[in-house]
């Protein structure tokens, strides 16, 4: 029942011959001009991503037993004082953490993550659909789940005050930030409070609404303010590189049109909870890794030789020398390159540069490390709404993490890990794409607005068609070298540049 004005998906039954015009039928009708939401639409459903449930997942999703129940065998953690910390309009809250001080001088850090593989029993219906999905997608004005709405803003949630099942991994840290000691194992928790990014940056500025508003939490959060200083630094230590990029955060209105761009911020919360999870995603590695079971991880490889020999020629036109060969550069000469560059004209584009000659990090079954981390072993544990991997992660603890297992389940898994991963790393890989191509159209409808206006930006990088620039709001535009006047311009490879002949 399309009308004219629809835009529509079509599976092409004749393909053209001569003079005639694919036929074809209509499959499924994504809006009409001027619908809210229908340029994201056709984003999707170009890359494939699915617009809802099928009712058969619906109906599983509405099966699933929504009370927590007691289980004896389950580490009983409900009297420690933990938070959820998440940005104001976060639905899904899957990561709560605890921090105390020991009575031995280290300190104890608690991640404790939703219990997703309770609810979701492998070749079921949602995990079936979760697979297929392998991640939640996040395009501006909406988030394609990989869990149905139930699971992920209801009993997997951990919302506050309420008892809620989790696989918690509690890790004794030294002042040096070793884990000198952890246990990882299906817990019960209630969280004491849910805790928004904003409120606990202000907390840690000392503003004193906050602090009364929040007394019973300021002395945990403090210590766990302490823990990820003693974290960041044992990583810088040991060369991770912090390429610190700048995210927007793109404002739409009700139809659908941007009305503000602004840079993300990220805060010591922010950057707190990140470290945190770091250090869970490290230490669950490290236990599967001990034990040499099968197992998925996320790897990052070193730099290719080519990419890496181009940034080393690049850097040297701004005069920067950089020690090492394209064939193998240890971390922390990139890591000391980065803090030498900080604050300079040119910090932009040669971190930019250098993020670009990295590999892209991916999943795995066999562990190559993290390159960008300076880590032996990671892997992804901490969002198992989000992401499939990190549910493969706590079935793996479940089924094979702890005691005696039968061989022919670790043949099982090894056997199916492979395809896991390589799968993952594809979903993961398609929502980036889209998610970039929904930001790209957002930014050029914002600036439809400010067409003839004149701005300042920086040359983000030069092609032999011409110059990307970057403003200050991170949007990026092309000057065309078609529109470069009173001169013949060549392009240096090596350099990057457009230089001109005459001038």
């Amino acid at each position: 029942d399309a009308r004219s004005g629809a835009k529509v998906l079509v599976k092409i039954t004749k393909w053209p011959e001569g003079n005639k015009k694919p036929e074809g039928i209509i499959t499924e009708i994504l809006g009409y001009k001027g619908d809210v939401g229908l340029d994201i639409n056709c984003i999707m459903a170009n890359h494939k991503i699915p617009f809802a449930f099928s009712k058969e997942v619906i109906e599983a999703s509405e099966k699933i037993d929504t009370i927590v129940h007691e289980d004896p065998k389950r580490w009983d953690l409900r009297d420690l004082q933990m938070v959820t910390i998440d940005g104001e309009d976060a639905k899904d809250l899957d990561d709560a953490v605890s921090g105390r001080k020991l009575p031995n001088g280290n300190y104890e850090l608690g991640v404790h993550i939703a219990d997703v593989s309770h609810y979701v029993t492998s070749g079921q219906p949602i995990d079936n659909e979760a697979y297929k999905r392998g991640t939640s997608v996040y395009l501006v004005d909406r988030v394609v789940p990989m869990l149905p709405e139930r699971l992920s803003n209801g009993i997997c949630s951990l919302n506050p005050r309420l008892n809620r099942l989790t696989q918690s991994c509690v890790m004794e840290i030294s002042p040096e930030g070793r884990v000198v000691n952890y246990q990882i194992s299906q817990s019960i928790i209630k969280t004491t409070e849910r805790m928004t990014y904003d409120a606990v940056n202000q907390m840690i500025a000392g503003d004193k609404d906050t602090l009364e508003k929040y007394a019973k939490i300021v002395d945990s959060v403090k210590i766990m303010v302490e823990i990820h200083h003693i974290l960041e630094a044992m990583r810088k230590q040991r060369g991770a590189i912090d390429f610190d990029t700048v995210e927007a955060k793109i404002i739409v209105n009700e139809k659908g049109l941007p009305i503000e761009i602004r840079k993300r911020s990220r805060g010591i919360a922010e950057r707190m909870i990140e470290s945190f999870m770091l250090e869970a995603n490290e230490t669950v590695a490290t236990h599967f890794e001990a034990h040499g079971l099968p197992f998925i991880y996320r790897i990052h490889e070193q730099p290719k030789a080519d990419r890496l020999q181009r940034f080393i020629y690049f850097a040297a036109t701004f005069g920067m020398q950089i020690e090492g060969t394209s064939n193998g550069i240890d971390q922390k000469v990139l890591q000391a390159f980065m803090k030498k560059i900080k604050g300079q004209p040119g910090e932009m584009v040669l971190s930019t540069m250098l993020l670009r000659s990295m590999q892209q990090a991916r999943y795995s079954e066999n562990n190559e490390g993290h390159f960008g981390l300076a880590a032996e072993n990671y892997t992804h544990f901490t969002s198992p709404i989000r992401r499939y991997p990190d549910l493969l992660v706590h079935r793996l603890i479940r089924e094979i993490g702890a005691g005696k297992i039968p061989a022919n389940l670790l043949q099982k898994w090894e056997e199916k890990i492979p395809e896991i991963a390589e799968h993952s790393s594809h979903r993961e890989r398609r929502a980036v794409d889209a998610e970039r191509e929904v930001e790209k159209m957002k930014k050029a409808e914002f600036m439809e607005e400010h067409v003839d206006e004149e701005f300042e930006g920086i040359i983000a990088s030069v092609t032999r068609f011409g110059m990307f620039i970057e403003l200050e709001n991170t949007i990026e535009g092309l000057v065309h070298i078609s529109t470069l006047k009173g001169d013949y311009f060549t392009y240096h490879e090596r350099m990057l540049a457009l230089i001109g002949e005459r001038t």
